[in-house]
């Protein structure tokens, strides 16, 4: 009765026939882990970030590697039992840009029967859910844990959407309506800076035809119900692990039932158990975006000293480094560690890196800056 209730009250699925709780037989989320190769997170370079214009063609850079198709998914509705493209194919792209906390997606569908003729949640969808990091456990009101204690209506304005965040898209969205929903208190994620979308169709509800678009949003290991200032956004670098998953709801006919619920997940859950989503690895550059030798470097100062921890983190087959600290010293380590001489001042700091397939070098100006307020040099910075 329990899973019933579950189905029958899921906006997501917006089921109007019963269903068998052995259709979705409850999973303990304690008993689902992440052990999989995952799926492909596309690298953007600095220069080539997606434009948000419905346009795609910035999207001709990713390579069909990364696509996840409607092979990867499954009715789990049990309308369907095996794939057929020429009722609903689907394939969608994941990019992200080193330095931003955005996930770009670029979604191509082909339908027999675009629904978007209504104002309500019966609408062809593309729902997606992302656990930025890994967190997981349960993140809708409706499978909240201390039930005894937590009324569900408190258990939305608290802890939905919290740690792990659901869009409900609409694909496309009938005209004058938004174009996403999203499950939760947290009506600002689906807006600049958090999101974008554009979309690109030239079908009418109830035509057969493909849709393409593109957006972005922003993933939070906390996004408060009281608001941005209040939340943390994902930090996204290089090789992080996420969680990430979506389910295309299709829609066949005017209000009713829906077609067939393709699911990314092997759990119908996971719109509202993080442990339920699939992994995914935010992947580098690939080579043909890269010189075969490339020199970056980071370098932290150790809090009122002298002393500055250099990190080299360059690029390519590189067989040596020389650093020049701006104060007539160098080293020839990878990582060095330096004190320098005098406080009170900035530095121009080089790094030049050197191997079989060339060199390079990146200068700072002024980047490494020391003040030792316990053991201060003579110099004035005036």
């Amino acid at each position: 009765m329990r899973n019933r209730l579950f189905i029958l009250g899921c906006a997501l699925a917006a089921f109007s026939a019963p269903v068998s709780a052995q259709m979705y037989p409850p999973v303990p989320p304690q008993e689902i882990q992440v052990r999989e190769p995952g799926f492909k997170v596309f690298q953007f370079p600095a220069d080539q970030i997606p434009r948000i214009d419905g346009r795609f063609d910035d999207w001709d850079i990713v390579p069909d590697s990364y696509a996840v198709t409607i092979d990867s998914m499954w009715d789990d509705s049990g309308r369907h039992q095996g794939v057929d493209k020429a009722t609903l194919d689907v394939k969608v792209k994941v990019g992200w840009v080193e330095g931003e906390n955005r996930l770009y997606f670029y979604y191509e569908a082909t339908d027999d029967y675009w629904h978007f003729s209504e104002m309500g949640l019966s609408n062809d969808i593309f729902e997606v859910v992302v656990d930025g990091d890994l967190s997981g456990g349960p993140h809708t009101d409706e499978f909240r844990i201390n039930q005894d204690v937590t009324t569900r209506m408190a258990a939305f304005f608290e802890m939905q959407n919290v740690h792990a965040q659901n869009y409900h898209i609409f694909t496309p969205p009938t005209a004058g309506k938004d174009w996403t929903m999203v499950w939760g208190t947290q009506q600002w994620l689906k807006s600049l800076p958090y999101a974008n979308h554009a979309y690109s169709y030239d079908f009418k509800p109830g035509e057969p035809g493909t849709l393409k678009f593109e957006f972005f949003i922003t993933p939070f290991d906390y996004a408060s119900p009281d608001g941005p200032a209040l939340s943390v956004e994902s930090s996204l670098y290089e090789g992080k692990k996420i969680g990430l998953c979506w389910a295309v709801i299709d829609y066949d006919q005017p209000g009713g039932r829906n077609n067939g619920f393709w699911n990314l997940s092997k759990h119908h859950q996971m719109f509202g158990i993080a442990n339920m989503e699939r992994l995914f690895t935010l992947m580098p550059l690939e080579p043909q975006f890269r010189r075969p030798v490339e020199a970056h470097w980071t370098h932290t100062v150790i809090k009122d000293t002298r002393t500055v921890v250099f990190e080299d983190r360059s690029y390519g087959n590189i067989t040596s480094w020389h650093w020049d600290f701006g104060d007539r010293t160098t080293s020839d380590e990878q990582n060095p560690v330096h004190i320098y001489a005098q406080d009170n001042a900035h530095y121009i700091v080089t790094l030049t890196v050197r191997g079989p397939e060339g060199e390079d070098r990146l200068c700072k100006v002024w980047d490494v800056t020391v003040r030792d307020r316990r053991h201060p040099s003579n110099n004035s910075y005036d």
